[in-house]
Formats: C-alpha cells, structure tokens, sequence
C-alpha cells in the first residue's frame, strides 16, 4: 500500500474537502485497519522516555565530586594512622570525616532527585483520553492510539491531545498561553487562511492547548514528538545543564587546598626523613599536615549557610529549589523574563474607558479623567453604559463555601463582570435575559436582549470597527442624540489611539426595541444602535514591577522582555514597566523597540550578539515579541556565550526550554505549570518579579558571607598546622593533637561560621554591579589576610599560651615530654584554647574585611553571639568533663591561664581594627575621586 503523503506545512491553505484528501481520511474517520496500520508506522502519541535518571549514579556522584575526594583521602590517612600506632584517637577523626561526606552527599542528592522529574510532568500535562470519529462512528481511544488522520471532537474545556487542523468550529477559542505564552484566548475558525505565524494560524490547534469555549472536529496531522509540544519536550531532554558559579568556586577552591595539603604532606614527610627523624614521626607529621590543611568544616558550612539563606528567601516568597542558586542569582548579570504572569498579573483587566468624549481611568474602585475624581451623580449618567458590562456577557458569578463569589468564564467577559463588582455596580437585580444573539467570527460582535421597566432593551458589544458603524445616535450626558461624522471619526481615533498602547478595546451599545420579535434576527437588533462607549482592557503589570525594574538597573542587571505576546502588547507593557522609553522620550539611534522571533531566526549570530550588547548603561534593551522555545533558547544561549550570568523566568511549557539552558530558572508558582516549576532552579510564590529582586540581593548577600565564614574557617588552619611545623623541625613538643585538630574544625569552629553566614545584607550592595565571573571566591587578598595576618596571629596566640604554661610548669627547653605526660595533655589542651579564644575574636574581625566592628554593629546578627556560646560550651565539655578528656587527650585547665589568652585576643582583634584603619587611608588616598558604598 502506497505510504501516505503527511507533510502539513501548508495544511492551513487546503480547504476541508483537501484537508482529509491530504490525510487520507474521511468524514466517518479511519477504519480500524487503517489506524492500527499507521500507528505501526507513526508509533504512539507519546512523549519520547529519555534515559532513565539512575538513583545510583545520582548518589554516586555525590561521593565523588574533588571535594568529597579529598575528604576520603584524609579519612583514609586517618585510619592508616590509626593502624600505625593505635589509641591516638585517629579513628574518630576518620569516621567524624565519613559522617560530614555521608551528610553532604544524601543533602545534595535529594535536592537532584527532586529536579530530574520534569520530563515526567511535561507527559502529564497531556490529556489521557480523546474522543474521535472512527469507522463512523464516535469513540473514546487512549491518547497514545491517536493516529495522523483521526478525526478529534473537540469540546469546551478538553485539552487538545494531538496538533490538528479543523474542519469544523463553532464559537471556539482556545488557551495558548502553556505552548506560546500569549494571554489572550483565540477564536479558532475551519475556514481556510493563507499566511500567518504557525501557532496563531486560526484554523489549527495544537496539543497541550485547552478549549475555553464552543466544539468542533479537526483531523489530527501531528503526533508525538512531531508535535509543537513534543518538539518543546524534544529541546527540554537534550538541554544540557553545567555547574553553577558557586559550584565552579568550590571546585578551584578544593583543588587549590588539596594541592597545598598534598605538597605539604609529602614535602614535610620527606624533610623529616632527610633530617633523621623516624619513620613513624615523619609519617605522623606528614598526615598531621594533610589534616590540619583541609577544611572539613567548610562544606558543611557551604551547606547549611545555603539552606539558611533558602529559608529568608521562603519568607520572602522565593522558594528555593536548588541550594547553589541562592549564591548564582547574586551574580546574575541578565535577566530574560516573560511577559505574562510574570511582568503582569496573567488576567484581563478593564483599565480605563471612553464616554461622554471623555476617558476616564480605573483604579482602587474610583473612577479618575482629567485628573479628578468623577462623582456619582456623573456615574449615574453613565449608567446604560455599565449596564452592558453587567449583561451582555455569558460569565458566571459561582458563590464560593466561604461566602466568597468567584467569577468564571471567557477572560475578557470575566473582566467585565469583575469590573462591574469592583466597583459597586452589581448591586442592583439583574435584569431577566428575553434572548442573545452569540458573537461570531463574522460580525465581531454579540447581543443580548432584556427586559427593563416595562420594555425590550438591546444590549451590543464587540470590535469598534463593528459596533460603531451599525450606530445612528450616541449618549451625551444621559441623552440620546444623533451622531454626527465627527463624533464617529472622534470615536474610531480614539479605538485606534487604545489599540496602538496594546488595549484590547470593545465598543457598547444599546437598543430599544419597540415590539417582542418573534424571532431574534441581526437586521432587527442590531440595527439604529446608540453609542455608548469604549472598553479598554489589557493583562497590567504588577504594581510593584516598575520600581523592581529600577533596582536592577541600579544594581547592573539588565532586564530583557521575551514574550510570545504581539509586539505591541509587549512594546505597551514594556513602556508601563521601564523598559522602553514612551514616547515622549527620543529612542536612541539604531534602537529597534520590539524584535521578533521570526527575525532573529533570520539574524546572523554576530548581529545577534550586537543587538545583546548596549553600547551605553542607559540604553535601553530591545524587546523579543512572538518568539517560539527555539528563538528564546538561542537568545538564552547567546547571552551566556558573551559571558553573562543568565536568569530565565518563565510559567509556561513553552519557557522549559529556556529555563532548564539558563544559569537560574525561574517559575512562577500560582500561575506556572508542573513543567516549569519542576525544571526552575527557584519558585516565585507570588509571582511577582519584584521578588527576583529581593532574591538578588539576598544572593549578593550569601556570597559575601560564603567569604567571611570561608575566612574564618581557613584562619584556623595556620595554628593547627604550626604545631606540626615546630614538632617536625624543632623537635618541641606537640602542642596540638589530630583528634583537637578535629575539636575545631567539625566542632567549636562550626556554629560561629553558619552564624558568619547568616549576616543581614549590607547597606549598599545592591548598589554595584554584579561581581564579574572573573573573581575568585578566595581571591588573594583574602588568602593573605587570612594565612598571613589572622592566622599567624592567631598561631602567636595559641603557641604562646601553650609555651607559658610549660614554662609556668618547670619545663625547660630541649626536654621530651611523652605524650602520655600529664603536663604535655594540659599544655595541648592550652593551645586549643589559645585557638578557640581566637575564633572568637576573629569571628568579629571576619564580618567585615574594610568595615570596623564597631561601624558593622555590635547586635545586627544575635545568631553571632549564639554561636560564641556554642563554641565556649563545646570547649568547657572538650576541657572538663571525662568523655571530652578521653576523646580529645585534654585535662582540665586553671583559671589563671585564661588571663593571658583572653588579654591576647583582645590584642589580635585590636591589631584586625588597625589593619583596616591603614587599609581604608591606603585605598583613599589612592582612587580618592572615586565614592563607592562600604562593602562587607
């Protein structure tokens, strides 16, 4: 049997009869036969399964990343340590060092786990059932048997299963909002049209859409993945997705520790050997260095910092999904946003109208033109006019259990009748319905006919190129006069003027009627209307979008609409918003307001990349319009090509693509499908762009508290090592122990770090650009501040406390104490808290590295002072108490030995307080023009 030609891209120029001659097909539907046939042939109505995500290799990954590699390797040395020379506690070291990987690895992997159900979730957006028309006859069939050349039936509120072309189509109008992200319904007509953009052409319906209103038959041309839907699914599956900026830091950042760690070890090792020491103390000294240069605290801490943040962010309705984004939208750069649901409010809404030649604006329940409130008694003047809001439609006003009323319906009639109650005019009884004359494709326009004290009145309403050519007289001031030419041109300027700023307008009009009609006809209802007035409604932006849009062009993030909206539609939101300056303002040279997808289809890369890249700070970005997934995916990738730090918003299943391309996604929660909160990195619970910018602030926030606890931390590596340094070298004693070494580092040391990370964000820091890609997480005046200033200090403080008190205690230099020595315990456990004091002077030093103590507040971060006391009690359990002696080979301390060690933190502080000053005089004198907001 010859093979069916199914090529559809003219399918929407055939007519019916050479639509099912294309398909082969027939009025009565395939025969079973031949649908079992072609279902051999196409395969099923499904999204194509990609490779199975393996919960194994999930996990796996998560134990062998550089970090957790490195942290292996130091549990390993721990237990060969502990073999070399058992009881000295290496192997709790190596099993606390198993726990903080075995934590972090399930952490990481839940929040994976939860991500890589999108593809899953995009399948069950589409309907499982569908009703056609097979051997003549109608059927329900699986969604997955839906063969080219089915005959659907399509009724209202179904969801389309397969890309169809219709044949028939009464009153349809179909939701596209998930596939091209447009808010307004489409009318859906049979009639055949010759060009247009392939998702709006009136004739086709596509799957994944929802018919809103009316029924029809259409024959299916597309399944599967050949589908608009299935080509979106396609480009979602083979996104790939790379490490974020944070997670690129930590990896240089381990990298360069392990390297340190590993030359250390092995350097010092050798050194002991060539200066005769055995081999068990040069070993001994060799691990004790690897150890003591890694800090097993910080990726904990990176963690539980992250999640702390997520949880200000949750309070600040942006719910986090993936912990690396918190950190990765305080570098973001670019922000590629879509237009409805997010921008705006994703419902029709009526924002001003025209009557009595006036146009009066909408807001808060009043009524504004020319600057002043309208009074009632002018309201009341206009009251046939309202009247037509309040029944010239087929909405639905449902009362809800709570008493509430709930309006549902077509949007745009829906918008009506919400005005209507918005502003008190539903009150009144409404008034009993004699007939309707429906809005069809044809006249662009409906009817309605009622009965008001004691006689027939018609209302109309519909496209002013409709409506106000079928009108002999129009309402002034209450009365009814005829209108004159002018008033009609005034009239139909006044449409054009709504429509050029992207409203949707509608004219209203009404009727008396002079006798019952025996039958409701257009030529006797909607003939010698009065003019009434102008509807203009659009979708509105969040009140709170203009100002967001103003902070991130004050803090260096540029804002780039993408839309599949109508240009004018974005262009108008664009100009409310910011974006685009009005009109009034005179454009830059070569600035192209609203792109669409079709030309950047068209457009080299190079050009492309020109138009992403504005030659001034305060030019404003083009506006994308009509883009398709592709465009928007070539944009995204574009952006990130130039080396911008990209984040995508989006709430439909056509943003996926992009979304899952970006560096961040976005989604929003109320409005936004499954797809694309599953795929979004973080969830906008309110869906409101506004709280991206809050996010972003707390992202700028979470970075620079990554550094101060990251400071910290690597602080107390110097006096860890030190000990190991005089041992190897000087043959003094020990003077700090491994398992001490792990005291510090997963104990006194972890909860005044999370609290570092906790720090508000900083007057200021979204007033500069974001961080360029280019900086380090520890950059090198970090490491030298850290190594060379704080931490020596720090070694100073702990090997001076610790040589004072073997000192106090008879010994003399060059005597050997055993490590079973009561004095050399008691002297080990005076460097721990030579180290511990230091923290806690340090933990003040790290909240700033240019700002005093004093100028950053004493009482901005309670969870500062908490972490203080977490730390002084660990220690106290560590010093005194028996377990904390025999774990840690400590001894209880006396009083007299704190005077010293706290007179010296105090100094360590005071020396950070005088850094500063010197630092701050250097950096003025040098750039003395330059003003710059004080930055943590």
């Amino acid at each position: 049997m010859r093979v069916p030609d199914f090529r559809y891209h003219d399918i929407n120029r055939l007519s019916t009869a050479d639509v099912l001659n294309r398909l082969e097909t027939a009025g009565g539907g395939l025969t079973t036969e031949e649908a079992i046939r072609r279902l051999i042939q196409f395969g099923p109505n499904v999204l194509a399964t990609p490779e199975r995500y393996s919960v194994l290799r999930g996990l796996a990954r998560q134990f062998t990343h550089f970090l957790a590699i490195l942290l292996w390797i130091a549990a390993g040395l721990s237990f060969a340590a502990e073999l070399m020379n058992p009881g000295e506690g290496m192997a709790t070291l190596g099993w606390a060092i198993l726990a903080v990987i075995g934590i972090n690895a399930v952490f990481a992997f839940l929040q994976e786990y939860k991500a890589e159900r999108a593809v899953q979730t995009l399948r069950r957006l589409l309907p499982d059932k569908a009703w056609i028309t097979r051997n003549g006859q109608s059927v329900g069939i699986l969604r997955s048997e839906l063969v080219p050349g089915d005959l659907l039936l399509l009724e209202e509120g179904e969801r389309v299963p397969a890309d169809a072309r219709l044949i028939e189509a009464t009153g349809m109008r179909v939701d596209t909002a998930a596939l091209t992200g447009e808010s307004k319904p489409k009318r859906r007509t049979a009639e055949p049209v010759e060009d247009g953009h392939w998702l709006d052409l009136p004739n086709l319906v596509f799957a994944g859409t929802t018919i809103l209103s009316g029924h029809g038959r259409a024959v299916v041309f597309s399944t599967g993945m050949r589908t608009e839907f299935g080509k979106i699914a396609d480009l979602t599956a083979t996104v790939e997705t790379g490490l974020s900026p944070l997670q690129k830091e930590i990896v240089k950042v381990t990298r360069i520790v392990a390297a340190i760690s590993l030359a250390m070890g092995i350097t010092f090792f050798s050194i002991g050997l060539l200066t005769g020491l055995s081999f068990w103390i040069s070993a001994i000294f060799g691990i004790g260095i690897i150890v003591a240069n890694v800090p097993e605290g910080l990726l904990p801490t990176v963690t539980l910092s992250l999640a702390m943040a997520s949880q200000r962010m949750a309070k600040r309705h942006a719910l986090i999904k993936h912990l690396a984004s918190v950190e990765t939208l305080g570098c973001t750069t670019v922000i590629c946003t879509d237009k409805t649901g997010t921008l705006t409010e994703n419902r029709m809404k009526v924002d001003r109208f025209y009557v009595d030649g006036l146009v009066v604006e909408s807001s808060e329940g009043c009524f504004f033109t020319r600057g002043r409130i309208v009074s009632t008694t002018d309201a009341e003047q206009w009251r046939f006019f309202f009247d037509v809001l309040l029944h010239c439609h087929n909405a639905k006003r449902v009362r809800q259990a709570d008493g509430r009323y709930v309006v549902t319906g077509d949007p745009t009639e829906v918008a009506l009748l919400q005005f209507a109650m918005e502003h008190g005019l539903a009150h009144r009884p409404p008034l009993r319905r004699m007939g309707e004359l429906a809005f069809d494709a044809d006249r662009k326009r409906m009817s309605t006919l009622h009965w008001s004290e004691g006689q027939l009145i018609a209302f109309t309403k519909g496209a002013p190129e409709s409506v106000v050519p079928l009108c002999t007289h129009i309402e002034i001031h209450g009365n009814a006069v005829p209108m004159t030419s002018d008033e009609r041109a005034r009239i139909l300027s006044q449409s054009r003027s709504f429509a050029e700023q992207a409203y949707r307008v509608l004219a209203v009009a009404r009727r008396e009627v002079a006798n019952q009609p025996e039958h409701i006809e257009v030529e006797t209802i909607e003939a010698d209307l009065t003019f009434l007035g102008l509807i203009a409604m659009m979708d509105p932006p969040h009140r709170e979008v203009p100002g967001a849009v103003a902070r991130c062009r004050k803090a260096g993030v540029r804002v780039i609409m993408i839309t599949g909206d109508h240009p004018l539609t974005a262009l108008a939101v664009a100009r409310k918003i910011g974006l685009v300056p009005h009109h009034a303002a005179q454009p830059p040279v070569g600035f192209v307001p609203v792109i669409e997808g079709l030309q950047v289809e068209r457009m080299s890369d190079e050009y492309l990349r020109q138009l992403l890249t504005p030659s001034r700070s305060n030019e404003p970005e083009p506006v994308f319009a009509r883009m398709a997934p592709r465009h928007k995916m070539r944009v995204v990738s574009t952006l990130k090509e130039m080396g911008e730090v990209v984040a995508v918003t989006g709430d439909g299943v056509n943003d996926a693509p992009a979304l899952k391309k970006a560096d961040i996604g976005i989604a929003m929660g109320v409005a936004g499908t499954d797809v694309a909160k599953e795929i979004a990195d973080i969830i906008l619970l309110n869906d409101n762009f506004a709280t991206i910018v809050n996010a972003i602030e707390e992202g700028r926030t979470v970075f620079a508290n990554i550094r101060k606890f990251a400071t910290y931390v690597l602080v107390s590596n110097v006096p860890e090592v030190v000990p190991f340094l005089g041992y190897g070298f000087f043959g003094i004693p020990l003077a700090l122990t491994i398992p001490q070494v792990l005291a510090v580092d997963l104990g006194t040391d972890m909860v005044p770090a999370i609290a570092l990370g906790a720090e508000p964000p900083h007057p200021g820091i979204m007033d500069v650009p974001p961080r360029p890609r280019t900086e380090r997480l520890l950059s090198t005046p970090l490491l030298l501040r850290a190594y060379l200033f704080l931490g020596l200090n720090s070694a100073l403080l702990a090997m001076g406390g610790f040589f004072l008190y073997l000192f106090a205690n008879g010994w003399t230099w060059g005597v050997h104490l055993e490590w079973s020595s009561p004095l050399l315990q008691s002297a080990t456990t005076v460097t721990l808290a030579g180290i511990v004091l230091a923290q806690v002077a340090n933990v003040f030093a790290c909240r700033s590295a240019r700002l005093s103590a004093f100028r950053v507040g004493w009482l901005t971060n309670p969870l500062i002072y908490w972490g203080i006391a977490v730390e002084l009690t660990l220690f106290a359990v560590i010093s005194y108490t028996s377990i904390g002696n025999q774990m840690f080979g400590t001894t209880p301390l006396p009083l007299w030995i704190f005077g010293p060690l706290i007179i010296g933190a105090t100094l360590l502080l005071l020396a950070e307080e005088a850094r500063k000053v010197i630092a701050d005089r250097l950096t003025s004198k040098s750039s003395p023009k330059i003003l710059q907001p004080e930055l943590p």
